[in-house]
């Protein structure tokens, strides 16, 4: 049975494209404090509401830093991957160069960093990404470099 897809096939994601994706999430208390346990962290500073107020730097919880990845990825899947991904390959670089607090909202772009047809595998390619979350006040809150397997357009 074909699956309709809105990702990109191989062909489409050239090197240098930035792809600005039309979901957006806030993130709620309750978002942060169900990743957080069903991960099996611990950590006072994401669930300790009183510890993160008067303990920390930041005056308030944090949300946990894979939350914000997971979403990151999440948000780009629609117009790069969906439908159009054999297998995600892994990721590179990932960086949380701000923090990020119950009640931001959350916006995500893709850029294509490199592409490269498979030496295995004659109707896919490899596609590196770089994904970049940003929060209301458009700082930016993390980055990742991911690579995937990738159809190429069907004949």
């Amino acid at each position: 049975m074909d699956r309709p897809h809105t990702g990109k096939w191989f062909e489409e994601l050239t090197v240098g494209l930035v792809i600005p994706h039309a979901l957006r999430r806030t993130i709620t208390e309750a978002d942060n404090v169900a990743f957080t346990t069903q991960t099996m962290n611990p950590a006072w500073l994401h669930l300790d509401f009183d510890y993160a107020t008067n303990e920390t730097e930041f005056g308030q919880p944090l949300v946990n830093s894979m939350l914000t990845l997971s979403l990151l990825v999440g948000l780009s899947v629609h117009e790069t991957t969906l439908g159009t991904t054999v297998a995600n390959l892994g990721f590179g670089e990932i960086s949380f160069p701000a923090p990020v607090f119950h009640g931001d909202t959350i916006r995500a772009e893709t850029e294509v960093m490199a592409a490269r047809e498979s030496g295995s595998r004659p109707n896919q390619g490899i596609v590196t990404f770089e994904h970049r979350a940003y929060q209301q006040a458009d700082t930016l809150v993390c980055q990742a470099t991911r690579s995937a397997l990738m159809h190429r357009r069907p004949a």
